[in-house]
């Protein structure tokens, strides 16, 4: 630039070509091609949880390495993006549009809610777009439970083992397995996971065709059913004024329209990067922790045990509420 000073070169970016190369520890910045779709991952050394020494490219890392697993939960389904731009230890925020800033690759769902209010919602169809959300700062992934092409039918029935304040983990794996034992009693395959958080989510594979609001109304009859024969155990009392703290919750409510869960296989937000894993009942019988799965051995333990919510994916198996209606 003539009688002026030269601007700065900016650091160049490296391009990692294919998926199976980890991105490497000693880049801030970085952009991933995938098929074409180019993917810029920025602030990779950012700490994102400072007391364990983890930053934001060791939860991309992370996705990337379990992505063949994790993918086929999340497809076809909007995806509800919860924020965490400083990382585990800072401050959160909700946001269901997609932004108009996007790739113009990354798929969206378009969702009509009962205030007539439509929202376009990103959702996670491969590798690509995996990535892209993580980099908006996106620790757990929350999807629809119904697909997109009608998400006001579910493909599962849930409930959250949530612990009151004085009651134990112990308690959630005993509440788990009484909601088990009665399910199976109703003929109803179920599969059990930690929630990464403080409880655990049993899940029920069904077939599609009832409403969420239908879905609501069973999961709503078993809990307060299960409640009815354990009550010093748990508790279906959505309110926190009148909710004892020595139970744990049975929250049917998660079954409501447009809530969501983290997914399977999400890291969490916790002090020990904790993720939602699924686990057997034997574990369950036998005792386990939330922190015994975390974001530094999962994929390890993914590669031993394979994936354990797979017949969450299956089309036989699963139960047809319609008798129960």
């Amino acid at each position: 630039m003539p009688g002026g000073r030269r601007p700065a070169a900016k650091a160049p970016q490296a391009v990692i070509p294919r998926a199976e190369r980890l991105l490497p520890p000693d880049l801030d910045s970085v952009v991933v091609d995938l098929d074409g779709k180019r993917v810029k991952l920025s602030n990779l050394q950012k700490p994102f949880w400072s007391a364990l020494g983890l930053s934001k490219g060791d939860l991309v890392r992370y996705y990337l390495t379990i992505a063949p697993t994790v993918l086929p939960h999340l497809r076809d389904r909007a995806m509800v993006m919860r924020r965490y731009p400083d990382g585990a230890e800072g401050a959160s925020f909700f946001m269901k549009r997609a932004p108009s800033s996007r790739p113009d690759w990354i798929e969206t769902c378009t969702v009509t809610h009962a205030s007539g209010t439509s929202i376009e919602y990103p959702m996670i169809q491969d590798l690509a777009s995996l990535l892209w959300v993580v980099n908006l700062g996106c620790i757990d992934l929350n999807q629809w439970y119904g697909r997109c092409d009608d998400p006001n039918r579910p493909d599962y029935m849930h409930f959250d083992l949530d612990p009151g304040a004085e009651a134990s983990f112990a308690q959630v794996c005993e509440t788990a397995l009484v909601l088990h034992e009665a399910l199976e009693g109703l003929r109803m395959s179920n599969y059990v996971k930690t929630t990464g958080s403080r409880g655990v989510h049993l899940y029920v594979p069904i077939a599609r065709g009832p409403t969420q609001k239908d879905v609501w109304r069973i999961a709503r009859a078993i809990a307060l059913e299960i409640v009815a024969h354990a009550g010093s155990l748990a508790t279906a009392e959505y309110s926190t004024a009148k909710r004892p703290p020595d139970r744990v919750l049975i929250d049917y409510n998660q079954n409501a329209s447009g809530q969501t869960l983290a997914s399977v296989y999400s890291v969490r937000p916790s002090a020990r990067a904790a993720v939602s894993m699924p686990v057997t009942w034997r574990e369950i019988g036998r005792g386990i922790a939330i922190d015994d799965f975390r974001i530094d051995n999962a994929a390890q333990r993914i590669r031993r045990r394979g994936d354990l919510w797979a017949p969450l994916l299956a089309r036989a198996g699963r139960v047809r509420l319609s008798r129960f209606q």
